[in-house]
């Protein structure tokens, strides 16, 4: 049984200050805050909005209406991180998912994880996520999750947690590049004070990691689309953002048709064959002949194409056990049984209500805890029990009785704060953060990633669809000046413009004090 937590609730660790002082990373930045204003700031925080909604980065909630007109909220606050922390959260990032890939071709392989005794049989094999159709399969390059979003938490100056694994279809990037490019056009000059690595290179990156995984056949330019269900999906701006980016097509099933074997995308000057879909549609309503056969947004006869090595998907369909909540805590396992190494990032210590002692305790703790659906998302189907009424906890106690394998339960951890601008003034928030791992012929991730911010006060929910926002999130390639060296930077000549810095296994060019930030 995972270490029990203590009844009383730890305090949360600040980002901004330590001991009582500032720390490092935001040194300029406090410096900025106490001159800058809560009211120009809220007037950047306006001018945010109308330029999110301008330009449509928006996002549907399907339980209250699915309104296509939602902006994700943004804090003009960004999050900062040294580059010896990123460094260090990049190379544990990079373990866990080569873990996971590894897991998944095991587990649709030779199934030695489960063999050896370190994972449940029927964890796996009876699980929802895992797909009969792929065993024995070997996607191409062997590589199953090619984009993972993995969702950290902090909890003190030198402590990360992993909150969740996403290998399925995880989402928010097009948030991260488009609140980086609305820092630069609100703040300039705050931007230009700090050397942050740059993220806007992320669709590149994403493209050449797609052209990686094409089948060998299909030569030197691979022909890559992006997959949607359609413009009533809650993240079809995503779909279509970064379509555009990478330029390529977004397709819809409709747009695709299987011949031979190969799949051919409909186009004015007559079927083009498809070699890389990056689908954005949930795995039962991929093949309308393999999976759920009501699918209206799928492709007839794409399995048998895949299964034929002449197209390749990103990511894998069946990948979804690697994610699910019930899996999470053997994930450490599967670092020592298939890397040989020690895990870097921890995971949140976890109690499994089907297991009758855990079950026991959760049911007499859950004032303390954090119950979760295991196959849950979005912030759906889960308990804090700090914050909810007895009422609340009494239901969810029903619940777990009557179906325990369907719920985990977690300590309440103290997540970290950072300064975000709220209806009171600026003051603590706490926050997560997904990074965007991209996995081909080798992993790839740009420094930083989504952090996501719980916007009420005291509240542990950071999801959007649960009324969180968003922030910028700065990965600084070196500390900030300090007081002496306040003064904007020249121009950078040729020579500074060539200098290059490497950052979390990526080569990053960067001018001194500022950087080139791709078109929105």
């Amino acid at each position: 049984m995972p270490e029990r937590p203590s009844s009383r609730p730890a305090a949360a660790f600040d980002e901004m200050h330590a001991e009582g002082a500032i720390r490092t990373p935001y040194a300029e930045m406090a410096r900025f805050l106490d001159t800058t204003g809560e009211a120009a700031l809220e007037q950047k925080r306006l001018e945010a909005e109308t330029l999110f909604r301008r330009i449509g980065v928006t996002f549907a909630v399907y339980t209250e209406g699915g309104d296509p007109e939602r902006l994700i909220p943004f804090d003009v606050i960004p999050r900062i991180l040294a580059r010896d922390e990123w460094e260090r959260l990049s190379q544990g990032l990079e373990q866990r998912v080569r873990a996971l890939n590894a897991f998944l071709s095991d587990v649709y392989g030779k199934r030695e994880i489960i063999e050896a005794g370190r994972i449940p049989a029927a964890l796996v094999l009876e699980n929802e996520g895992f797909l009969p159709q792929m065993q024995g399969f070997t996607p191409p390059g062997g590589v199953w999750t090619v984009i993972s979003g993995i969702d950290l938490v902090r909890t003190g100056p030198d402590n990360f947690y992993v909150l969740e694994d996403n290998c399925r279809t995880p989402s928010g990037v097009s948030y991260m590049l488009e609140n980086r490019e609305a820092m630069f056009r609100l703040f300039p000059e705050i931007c230009a004070r700090h050397r942050i690595a740059p993220v806007s290179h992320y669709p590149e990156e994403l493209l050449e990691t797609l052209k990686s995984i094409a089948p060998a056949r299909c030569g030197a330019e691979p022909c890559v689309v992006v997959l949607t269900p359609g413009p009533y999906n809650s993240a079809y701006y995503e779909h279509s953002f970064l379509a555009d980016e990478m330029g390529v097509e977004l397709v819809e099933g409709a747009d695709l048709f299987v011949r031979d074997e190969a799949v051919f995308m409909r186009t004015t000057a007559g079927p083009k064959q498809v070699d890389v879909i990056y689908r954005r549609i949930d795995d039962e309503f991929l093949d309308p002949e393999c999976f759920r056969a009501d699918s209206v947004v799928g492709v007839p006869g794409l399995m048998a194409a895949y299964r034929a090595g002449n197209v390749a998907l990103a990511n894998a369909p069946g990948t979804g056990i690697a994610d699910d909540k019930a899996v999470y805590p053997y994930v450490p396992e599967m670092v020592r049984f298939y890397l040989k190494e020690e895990p870097i990032l921890s995971n949140v210590p976890t109690f499994m209500c089907e297991r009758p002692a855990d079950q026991d305790y959760v049911l007499a703790n859950l004032d303390k805890l954090v119950v979760k659906l295991a196959r849950g998302s979005g912030g759906y189907g889960m308990l804090v029990g700090p914050h909810a009424t007895q009422e609340q906890r009494d239901d969810f106690a029903a619940r777990i009785r009557a179906r325990p394998g369907d719920y985990i339960a977690q300590p309440t951890l103290a997540l970290s704060t950072v300064p975000t601008l709220g209806e009171d003034g600026i003051g603590p928030r706490h926050v997560d953060l997904r990074p965007f791992v991209l996995f081909g012929k080798s992993v790839r991730m740009v420094p930083g990633g989504l952090t996501r911010v719980a916007l009420r006060q005291g509240s542990l929910v950071v999801n959007s669809s649960q009324g969180g926002g968003t922030k910028d999130t700065w990965v600084l390639l070196e500390d900030p000046p300090d007081a002496a060296q306040l003064a904007l930077p020249a121009p950078p000549d040729a020579a500074a413009m060539a200098q290059s810095q490497t950052l979390g296994g990526m080569t990053q060019s960067q001018t001194p004090g500022s950087q080139t930030q791709g078109n929105a």
